[in-house]
């Protein structure tokens, strides 16, 4: 499966030529959305002309998503959300899968406790207990103003009308239809064959919303949808029950703040990782001056990368679900440990990933995503990063429903010091449980300076997320960028193992990347991932909305 997926990165992203001309974009005086398709940012926009906030239009962005951007839109996955209200006001929702209640450390692994080959990714055992439902009524119920009858209206008619495949989208879809043939049977939805411009009608997901929308989420743990998944599962062998989706509950968790000089910076706390890694990363390179080492210079790279190194080493080592480990986060953003994390590193030569292991530090254990952002015109704003892990999640599509299962299970450190999907090596903190929460990278963002909203920024791409948001908000602040040209500006990428560093093709000066090798770093240029997906809000000094949609997808951002 990781081969498929890389052919996939390559075919679909490989020949990108990144321009890095300054561009502006869309601007917007009263509110925003950006999300990675046009319909689904139209449709949060449409809620928001109705009369509706920021978590009316996160339900119908959403829900929209899951209708026009099937491998990673979702309501068989679940995500992440960061807000802040009007008033000031910050928070965060966690609706990530979950586990089954009988699930095992060993789930994956064969009698001679090796990885069984596709159980984590493409089977009903690579199933976590979905949380995206239950996360969009409960932030709709603590914050929403219209009625979800209203939101939800504009996304079945989509889902019956159809939407018009774009070119990235019908490569993709003739990327996996092999596949998801092979999942489902050459008569399901998305194993037909498909070209640029066709229309894909769901009606079967339609009435799948028709029902949420009349019965509200209770339809979807426990009612006619959650009692066809539950089935559906047993059928093929799966541990995902009826009970383990009637048990299943979003949780509201106090989001992780952090500064950077005069930036206040709020992300995801566990069991994301992303708010704990990226605030290292900023931490650790804050000392050096980024501005006055320049853009994009292989000091600046040099400086970057060390800190990544050595924050992702961590993160994958400490971090696990709160509500199972003892995340030492106090302990890792303090900048006595942090400065002597960076002790080794030499402006001379690159530090091997093999020197460097998790720090030290008094501890006891007690692919594909997408994201989008949103300003409304009453000044609240969200920041959403759903997912269902890989593209199409486990591949497993209930035509019954209209809908793709995820595959979050391996997310989860399947076996410690075996990658999963994305590279990450995890450890016990992150081991398979009972109704545990896997580890994410997911990041979704808010940036503050001088007390108010300035940044709403997040991205797709696996352990690539965390790095990605940093350099845009990087691109912003240090370098002075707009929204538009800090998304469309090349990026790099590394995450400790393996040990080499990741550059968007063509984006970056010859020579730097020789300098660079010849300090010893292992540089990648050529076959790699996609390194996010970026949709963003910077809100400008007179008070109105740009709106970064990135070039490397559809994504769109939409605005009054």
């Amino acid at each position: 499966m990781k081969k498929v997926l890389l052919v996939f990165f390559l075919y679909t992203y490989g020949n990108y030529a990144q321009t890095t001309k300054p561009v502006l974009g869309t601007i917007a005086k009263s509110a925003m959305v950006v999300s990675a398709k046009s319909e689904a940012s139209a449709i949060g926009l449409q809620i928001i002309k109705e009369g509706g906030n920021a978590f009316d239009a996160m339900v119908a962005t959403e829900l929209a998503l899951a209708v026009c951007y099937p491998s990673a839109g979702n309501i068989g996955g679940g995500g992440f959300m960061v807000y802040r209200l009007a008033d000031g006001k910050k928070g965060s929702l966690d609706y990530r899968e979950k586990a089954p209640s009988q699930a095992t450390a060993d789930l994956f692994l064969d009698e001679n406790m090796d990885v069984i080959e596709q159980k984590s990714t493409q089977s009903a055992f690579a199933v976590g207990v979905p949380g995206t439902i239950a996360g969009l009524f409960e932030a709709h119920q603590k914050f929403g103003k219209l009625p979800i009858s209203q939101i939800v209206a504009p996304v079945i008619k989509l889902a019956e009308k159809g939407f018009v495949l774009t070119k990235k989208e019908a490569k993709k879809l003739d990327h996996y239809r092999e596949v998801l043939s092979k999942v489902n049977g050459s008569k399901s939805l998305y194993s037909l064959e498909y070209k640029a411009q066709d229309t894909i009608k769901n009606p079967a997901f339609a009435k799948t919303l028709q029902r949420i929308s009349e019965n509200g989420s209770s339809e979807f743990y426990e009612g006619q949808t959650g009692q066809i998944i539950s089935k559906y599962i047993a059928d093929r062998g799966g541990i995902l029950s009826l009970e383990d989706l009637k048990n299943y509950k979003a949780v509201w968790r106090a989001p992780l703040t952090f500064k950077y000089n005069d930036l206040e910076i709020t992300s995801m706390a566990p069991p994301s990782s992303g708010g704990v890694t990226m605030g290292q990363i900023f931490k650790m390179i804050q000392p050096y001056g980024l501005k006055k080492l320049g853009f994009h210079t292989p000091e600046a790279i040099q400086v970057i990368t060390e800190a990544e190194r050595r924050a992702y080493a961590d993160r994958n080592y400490f971090l696990g679900d709160p509500d199972f480990v003892d995340n030492p986060i106090d302990l890792l953003f303090d900048e006595t440990y942090l400065y002597g994390r960076m002790n080794s590193f030499s402006w001379e030569k690159a530090t091997p990933s093999s020197e460097i292991r998790e720090g030290t530090i008094p501890y006891k254990e007690s692919t594909e995503t997408t994201h989008y952002s949103i300003v409304d015109s009453f000044g609240n704003a969200v920041a959403v990063t759903t997912t269902l892990n890989d593209n199409f999640g486990s591949k497993l599509f209930i035509d019954e429903l209209g809908i793709f299962l995820n595959n979050e299970m391996d997310d989860f450190s399947i076996k410690p010091g075996v990658p999963n999907t994305y590279g990450l090596v995890g450890n016990k903190a992150n081991s398979v449980g009972p109704n545990k929460r896997m580890l994410s990278s997911m990041s979704p963002t808010i940036v503050e300076k001088d007390n108010k909203l300035s940044m709403v920024v997040g991205t797709p791409g696996g352990s690539t997320i965390i790095t990605t948001v940093l350099q845009v908000i990087l691109n912003v602040y240090e370098y002075d960028m707009g929204m538009q040209e800090a998304v469309n500006t090349p990026r790099f990428h590394h995450q400790w193992l393996p040990d080499e560093v990741v550059f968007e093709p063509k984006g970056f000066d010859s020579k730097t990347l020789q300098l660079l090798k010849q300090k010893g770093y292992q540089i990648q240029e050529k076959n790699n991932a996609i390194i996010g997906k970026v949709d963003a809000i910077l809100v400008l000094p007179d008070g109105r909305l740009e709106g970064g949609a990135d070039p490397r997808g559809d994504d769109s951002a939409k605005g009054f």
